[in-house]
């Protein structure tokens, strides 16, 4: 998904995610520090199982007793963010695969010019279950649900 950066704002998202810059998140001189990103990105991630794809991760770790790690993190940081910008996530779904998946999360501000992201996620997870080494096949319903997100194509084989 590298290189794509002039398609994502001709590409819809599958989701998208508002978070606003609290004081929690910022370092001294009101900018947020760059782990913040990691988890306004894990919690776009897990809003978009919960109410893009109707698999929370309370029914995902509870139940289903499986798991949707994270095993691969690319963060391209453009722009910086500060204590009480609103900031909007678009989650863009690339490949599925028989057990990942491939995001990439493009991070604006709410009022910024279209095309100046200031943050740019590319992510990967993959199904686990409870007792398996490994990742597991995605279920056969979470799957399709998967696949009707997609909103990109991947420029690389995997």
């Amino acid at each position: 998904m590298q290189g794509d950066d002039d398609t994502c704002s001709a590409v819809h998202p599958a989701f998208i995610c508002r978070h606003k810059v609290g004081f929690a998140h910022c370092d001294p001189a009101g900018i947020v520090f760059y782990p913040r990103y990691f988890e306004m990105v894990n919690a776009t991630v897990e809003e978009w199982f919960e109410t893009g794809l109707g698999c929370g991760f309370a029914q995902l770790h509870g139940p289903m007793q499986a798991a949707v790690p994270t095993v691969s993190l690319k963060v391209d940081f453009k722009r910086p963010s500060r204590l009480g910008d609103v900031l909007m996530f678009a989650l863009f779904v690339g490949r599925v695969g028989r057990s990942s998946l491939d995001l990439q999360i493009e991070m604006t501000g709410e009022n910024d010019p279209a095309g100046q992201s200031r943050l740019t996620a590319t992510l990967t997870l993959v199904f686990t279950q409870k007792g398996i080494t490994g990742a597991t096949p995605w279920p056969e319903n979470l799957r399709a649900k998967l696949e009707s997100k997609i909103t990109r194509q991947d420029h690389h084989d995997t």
